[in-house]
């Protein structure tokens, strides 16, 4: 190939699709030192040994897991194990998935629906927020949806070219993704179906013959991980982190599965999607009064909350970002546990704004963490619009135009079949987020690449309707710019506290004199052309800036979101007492673990800070029931651990109050002046580049994290995540065995024996 014909098949739009989306995913990763340390902890953790590498063990003892399948990490592993252990090291594998995902959607597109077609889909998909968001973190979500395209690809390819064997490689894409990210990988299941039946050109035997053998290879490499970490002696493995028996496929079809659906979040799948496992009535009554608020928080009136207890409950979210009730140590305990850095404009917007149900976006079993109320317009209130909604009315449309220039009395084509896929990918994954109790705003990137192929359809489609002046369907293309224009308005409409009113009218305005303008030009193809593309680059400048609004405003590794002002919650306080780092260090004798606490993100930062084994008893939340008295009791015998860190409160719920009463009967407190001290190393605010097992850190008081008050805990301090619970988010107390306000006091207990109590 000359380089005049290189230059020739290269196209300059892809490319800069590519680069806009590699500005969108990788600008400023460099800054965020620790992402979500829960899983960069588990990246510490695999770099050690084939066994943590393999079982995608949390701690470097191979004590737990994390609570998600292995393969994002063990790329997450070998970025690191390359460049070294940092902050971007680790999301360089999902920045560089959503490029990717850029770049398929483009090949996916082109063979049937042409060049202009593809640019729109690949620009569409890059300028979608949600996608953005999720690639800066290590969350795994960029790739499954990159997994899944590539899956797709191959489907296509199979389709083209009459191979069965491509259709095996399809669906053991499907399969890769669920050990990615379970069952999520399965929504595109139904579309993978029907395009094969519809589309496969053989014989039916010959069809439903390839068809079992796909549904097979699913099947087998989809539970290939699963079934040999099953068979493996518990003894011999780590414990499977957030599963009730010590199962992957029970994390699989649970927590991971059926959970997500119902929002029955509680351990072995009783409660009500409350924090922690707490049904709404049990939160009641753990409220003074026995009453929760449920009116709409202000951001502003709790910045006493919780400020009188000092230690106690820290509030865990589950790894991916849902709230848990953990046990920890913080503020004056030494900020052992890590809270959250409340990092809001008290505006009481984005993650944690309390919307009427007691909790952020629809709380309880419905709409946790800002989801909206679940029902048919889901996808349209301000809750999750803003992060992959933007263009569904321009694609509604596009599709309307489909379905007026089919004949059902035809044979489909082969664009037609394609189409059909796509919405086939679409329809079910959002009839699961419009009823779901329980998922996160950047799950959503799931309706990125249908929303951009259809997108796209649907634009060549409507032109063409519109330059042939075809009847009633001349009108679609115009109705499409002027309705979508109005739906980013009325988006806009709810954040202009944040960024005024300017977006909101000048799209109105663009957008009516785009829509005006196409239904008054008459004539002139060229014209007519470039005004229907300048209309859909006018659509795009919104979802554009809100790519680029965690760039702008920052966002949570724990809970991705696109937007002015998302993302209440910030980021998990990363935070180490060094006095206690210190003790432990000092006065082991060869125990295994330096020290043992209830759950992974009060251990989560001495594990980054040392490399060593730090035992979280409860795994994820502090919720798994792993020990039993007995296991404890072998493990000190053993001298595998002799230093446990509770709160008053005890352990969190779900976990066994006997082996809390064992380690105090056990067990003899530590003078707090020797393992405590005033001042711990934190990373506050988005943490300076640079190894996270080395980077020194700033000093602060040990109490404070981000813009809370002392010990506040959850719901304290004025930011987006207070009010509508009794004027303090959730007081010290509220909940049994603490609550999330800061209850209770933090206790060092040393166990030297089993036998004497010391």
């Amino acid at each position: 190939m000359s380089v005049n014909q290189a230059k020739r098949k290269l196209d300059i739009v892809l490319i800069l699709a590519a680069l806009l989306s590699a500005f969108f995913n990788f600008y400023g990763i460099w800054e965020d030192k620790f992402v979500n340390s829960y899983y960069t902890a588990a990246v510490k953790s695999m770099l050690q040994s084939f066994h943590n590498f393999f079982y995608a063990s949390f701690d470097p003892g191979g004590y737990v897991t994390v609570d998600k399948p292995p393969v994002a990490f063990w790329l997450q592993t070998v970025s690191a194990s390359i460049f070294g252990l940092h902050g971007w090291s680790v999301i360089l594998p999902q920045a560089l998935a959503g490029v990717g995902s850029t770049l398929l959607i483009y090949f996916l597109v082109k063979p049937k629906f042409g060049l202009a077609a593809a640019r729109i889909a690949a620009v569409t998909l890059a300028c979608t927020p949600v996608a953005a968001a999720v690639a800066r973190t290590n969350n795994v979500d960029s790739l499954l949806v990159f997994t899944l395209l590539l899956g797709t690809w191959m489907l296509f390819r199979a389709v083209r070219r009459s191979q069965p064997g491509w259709v095996l490689g399809a669906f053991a894409m499907i399969g890769v993704g669920f050990n990615v990210k379970m069952l999520q990988a399965y929504m595109v299941v139904p579309a993978f179906y029907l395009f094969y039946l519809l589309a496969f050109k053989v014989n039916w035997k010959k069809k439903w013959v390839t068809l079992a053998g796909a549904t097979l290879v699913l099947a087998v490499v989809s539970v290939s991980w699963a079934v040999v970490v099953d068979s493996v002696p518990e003894d011999q493995r780590p414990y499977i982190g957030s599963s009730q028996t010590n199962s992957v496929l029970e994390l699989a079809f649970g927590y991971n599965g059926v959970s997500r659906l119902t929002g029955d979040r509680s351990p072995g799948g009783a409660g009500g999607g409350a924090p922690g496992g707490f049904n709404r009535d049990e939160m009641r009554q753990g409220f003074p009064g026995g009453s929760m608020n449920e009116g709409t928080g202000n951001g502003q009136d709790s910045e006493t909350s919780g400020a009188a207890g000092s230690q106690g409950q820290t509030p865990v979210s589950d790894p991916d970002g849902s709230q848990n009730q953990a046990q920890g140590q913080s503020s004056a305990a030494g900020n052992s546990g890590a809270g959250w850095q409340n990092s809001g404009d008290g505006s009481g917007r984005g993650a944690g704004r309390m919307d009427g149900q007691g909790f952020p976006g629809g709380g309880g079993g419905g709409g946790m963490f800002n989801t909206g109320t679940p029902g048919v317009f889901r996808l349209f209130q301000t809750e999750l619009s803003g992060q992959a909604s933007w263009m569904l009315p321009f694609a509604a449309f596009g599709v309307i135009g489909l379905l007026a220039g089919w004949s059902w009395r035809r044979a489909l084509t082969d664009r037609q079949k394609e189409s059909l896929f796509w919405l086939a990918w679409l329809i079910p994954v959002m009839g699961f987020f419009s009823v779901a109790g329980f998922f996160h705003q950047y799950y959503l990137v799931m309706l990125g690449p249908p929303i951009a192929a259809l997108v796209a359809i649907g634009w060549v489609t409507m032109w063409s309707m519109y330059r042939d002046k075809a009847g009633w369907t001349a009108w679609l293309l115009p109705a499409a710019v002027l309705v979508t224009a109005a739906f980013e308005a009325f988006v806009l409409r709810s954040y202009t506290e944040q960024i005024g009113s300017w977006l909101m009218i000048l799209v109105i305005i663009l957008g009516a004199a785009a829509a005006v303008a196409l239904a008054a030009l008459r004539s002139g193809d060229r014209r007519k052309l470039a005004l229907a593309a300048v209309s859909l680059v006018i659509l795009l400048i919104i979802p554009a800036y809100w790519s680029a609004t965690p760039i702008i405003y920052g966002q949570s590794s724990q809970l991705p979101a696109a937007g002015p002002g998302e993302s209440r919650f910030g980021r998990m306080n990363e935070t180490v007492n060094e006095q206690l780092l210190d003790y432990v260090t000092k006065h082991n004798t060869g125990e295994k673990y330096l020290f043992a606490a209830s759950n992974a993100m009060s251990t989560a930062s001495y594990i980054l800070e040392t490399g060593k084994p730090v035992m979280a008893m409860g795994g994820y939340s502090g919720s798994d029931p792993i020990l039993t008295v007995a296991k404890l009791e072998k493990l000190v015998a053993e001298h595998q651990v002799k230093f446990f860190l509770v709160s008053s409160g005890g352990m969190s719920r779900g976990d066994s109050s006997d082996v809390t009463e064992w380690i105090k009967e056990h067990g003899t407190e530590v003078p707090e002046e020797e393992w405590n001290d005033t001042t711990s190393s934190d990373e506050s605010g988005q943490a300076q580049a640079g190894d996270v097992s080395t980077d020194s850190a700033p000093r602060k008081p040990s109490g404070t994290a981000g813009t809370n008050q002392p010990g506040s805990g959850f719901g304290g301090g004025q930011d987006g995540m207070s009010g509508g619970m009794n004027r303090g988010g959730f007081p010290g107390g509220g909940f049994p065995g603490g609550g999330f306000g800061g209850m209770g006091g933090g206790t060092l207990y040393e166990i030297k024996d089993t036998t004497g109590g010391e």
